[in-house]
């Protein structure tokens, strides 16, 4: 059975759309004949991360981690992160001329440029530099590919994502959900500084406005925000009845690279209110009926009120995790293979050893 060891410094107890993404495609990846091994933070010793301590950052050694690649004897290596692990991997790859692939979950620079003071220039030659190295690089959307691209990062190639359909799904609705009045605006996810949530909550909107999750910007929005209703973090059933309670799904983040929520919402039936960037305007054609897109986030909210449960659902049929995961296996393959291309083409390139 083939081996593929994907390295990723994002895991649980986090909760967010890199998890989600790859434990997903953990378990496509067994359905479909692949066993899988992991390096994640959870065994090593930890400290968390300055400014968002929900967040560990692990303090395994080189050593730690090479050791752990050689006992699995990897067919595949994927890279999943650019924090520590994913440093360290990178480093092991490269010393035994492992080929990798990694992937690009996250808007790195711009996530560390709304904690520090750093020039955006320098965080994405870090993020060329350590992507370029790698056979593949995966992205969400063909945006964002394009966007990559021209800040020089090579070897792009696209790894979608799917929703479980059958438990994010339209339901019957409360008359006033939560004991609130409808309509129900409703965003779902991490609440912290980079989700951009004051787009949302600043709004002029009618009804009601809930914000599901939880954040190190939870208390102090909650405080400065009294009339959303914060429900804290939901999960399974519970996060899919919460969904469908909702009249609009708003989507403020400006920095996402995909938006796995936005397909939660709209297999359940929400239609999706967000601005016109990467992400959002990936899932939700221009004209659609499930969702409005605009750089005035109240004219979207309110559009999207007169959009359609079902073609919500429709578009977000679309999505599998079957699918996604046969692209992921592609890439994953196609980084092996160009890495073996190379070493034919240098020893081609060679001279002889009497010339």
């Amino acid at each position: 059975m083939p081996k593929i060891m994907i390295v990723t410094d994002a895991w649980h107890p986090q909760v967010n759309g890199v998890v989600r993404s790859i434990e997903t495609t953990n378990r496509e990846l067994a359905a479909q004949g692949y066993d899988v091994a992991m390096i994640t933070p959870k065994p090593f010793r930890s400290i968390p991360m300055p400014t968002y301590p929900e967040i560990r950052l692990s303090l395994a050694t080189y050593g730690q981690i090479a050791r752990r690649i050689e006992a699995e004897k990897p067919d595949f290596m994927h890279i999943a992160t650019e924090g520590p692990l994913g440093l360290m991997a990178r480093r092991w790859c490269l010393k035994k001329h492992m080929p990798f692939s990694t992937s690009y979950h996250t808007r790195f620079p711009e996530y560390v440029r709304t904690r520090v003071p750093v020039p955006l220039s320098w965080l994405y030659a870090y993020v060329r530099w350590f992507h370029n190295r790698g056979g593949v690089c995966m992205v969400a959307t063909e945006s964002l590919r394009r966007e990559l691209a021209a800040k020089g990062l090579a070897n792009l190639r696209l790894w979608g994502r799917g929703i479980d359909l059958s438990l994010f799904r339209p339901r019957p609705q409360s008359e006033k959900p939560f004991g609130l009045p409808r309509p129900i605006f409703m965003t779902v996810g991490r609440v912290a500084v980079e989700k951009n949530l004051p787009a949302f909550l600043d709004l002029d909107l009618p009804g009601s406005k809930i914000v599901v999750g939880d954040g190190p910007a939870r208390p102090e929005l909650q405080a400065r925000y009294p009339n959303v209703h914060f429900t804290g973090m939901k999960f399974g059933d519970d996060l899919a009845q919460a969904y469908a309670e909702a009249d609009v799904f708003v989507f403020p983040s400006k920095t996402d690279t995909f938006g796995n929520t936005i397909l939660e919402a709209l297999a359940s039936g929400v239609p999706v209110a967000a601005y016109p960037v990467t992400g959002p305007a990936d899932i939700i054609p221009a004209g659609s009926g499930a969702g409005a897109l605009d750089d005035d986030l109240r004219t979207a909210c309110l559009a999207a009120l007169e959009r359609s449960t079902e073609d919500a659902r429709h578009l977000a049929e679309g999505y599998t995790w079957q699918a996604a995961t046969r692209q992921f296996l592609d890439n994953v393959i196609e980084a092996k293979t160009q890495a073996k291309r190379q070493r034919l083409q240098l020893r081609q390139e060679s001279p002889p050893a009497d010339a």
